[in-house]
């Protein structure tokens, strides 16, 4: 009768832990997808897409991550051309996707006019803020000027010639930040320096990088900057070829040419899109603005340290924590440079 008992005993203890470790492990799944399905995740691209080595590829590389780490349905449709904003998107609302994140500020519209007609649906677009006020829309902004000012700084403490330059692939007032906080940190390093600048009025023209790195060279310039997206790829392969230094943007880009490129500005698209699929994920998305800067990591110079002298890395970690203390200001419009530096430059 005891052994009996005793048997009994322990029977009844072991369906009692297998029940409590099946509740802790339905827990952990419901922790991880609120929602209780699947979670969907489509990214549009602006015209620059996936192969433009910064902005979009840098974005999708984010979404992807979470794709992996978290186990989130994650989706890509590329824009060839501005016409193809408006479809890309409608495609992912008709597949029922729960978050779709826009690609630039050049979604701004076709954005919009989706995130109206489905209220019901969540949106997330990079580099804009005109919809901050819609309750179904994130807007991820940056502080692109910090990055590029300290790309600024490490282009005036190294050129040789006095002389660098500046390539845009379009002019607006979010693309307009890299080129005013990278003019205050040359001139800032370097009083008697002189900057080039061309917009070459694309983002996916790498011919018209190249000629344009090919004309600065030839005006002087030993090193050039370019936040150009697939144009920018151009104007590496000019500085290679010319053997003079090119700075990165968006993402670490020094394996496009690692002997010379000297840095990159980066902006952490990447992290942004990560961020806003696992708030996706757990239910937290919230609407208006989110910025990212110096003090969050949202922008940073490369880690990548290599063509760096040591003088100018240290200059460039003490500039870094002067920014982020508040010491510096770093200007990102027209009228902040000009308050500073009076009219001598000006993006258009």
């Amino acid at each position: 009768m005891k052994k009996r008992l005793l048997s009994y005993i322990l029977v009844l203890t072991m369906v009692l832990i297998m029940t409590a470790c099946g509740s802790d492990k339905e827990k952990e799944t419901t922790s991880t997808n609120t929602t209780g399905k699947s979670v969907k995740v489509g990214l549009v691209t602006d015209v620059g897409g996936v192969n433009d080595g910064s902005f979009n590829q840098s974005s999708l590389e984010g979404l992807q991550r979470a794709g992996k780490e978290l186990g989130i349905q994650v989706n890509y449709l590329e824009s060839k051309t501005d016409a193809d904003y408006k479809p890309n998107i409608q495609t992912f609302l008709e597949d029922d996707y729960d978050l779709i994140i826009c690609i630039g500020k050049w979604l701004e519209d076709a954005t919009r006019e989706a995130a109206e007609d489905n209220p019901k649906k969540k949106f997330a677009i990079i580099d804009d803020m005109s919809m901050a006020d819609m309750p179904n829309v994130t807007s991820i902004m940056f502080e692109q000027s910090q990055s590029a000012y300290l790309a600024g700084i490490a282009a005036g403490k190294m050129t040789k010639t006095n002389t660098v330059g500046f390539v845009i692939g379009r002019t607006n007032e979010i693309m307009n930040q890299f080129g005013y906080g990278y003019f205050s940190g040359v001139l800032d390093a370097n009083s008697n320096a002189k900057i080039l600048q061309i917009n070459a009025n694309s983002f996916t023209d790498t011919a018209a990088g190249k000629s344009a790195a090919v004309n600065m060279v030839t005006n002087g310039a030993d090193i050039i900057f370019q936040a150009a997206g697939a144009t920018g790829l151009g104007v590496i392969e000019g500085c290679k070829e010319s053997n003079i230094w090119a700075i990165g943007v968006d993402s670490d880009q020094s394996s496009l040419a690692p002997k010379n490129i000297l840095t990159s500005a980066m902006k952490r698209v990447d992290n942004a899109c990560y961020d806003i699929a696992k708030c996706c994920q757990e239910g937290t998305i919230k609407s208006g603005v989110i910025t990212y800067d110096l003090k969050n990591q949202g922008v940073d110079i490369a880690p990548t340290k290599t063509n760096l002298t040591d003088d100018v890395v240290k200059a460039i970690e003490e500039t870094k924590q002067k920014i982020k203390s508040g010491e510096i200001t770093v200007p990102k419009t027209k009228k902040e440079f000009e308050k500073k530096y009076g009219d001598i430059y000006e993006l258009d």
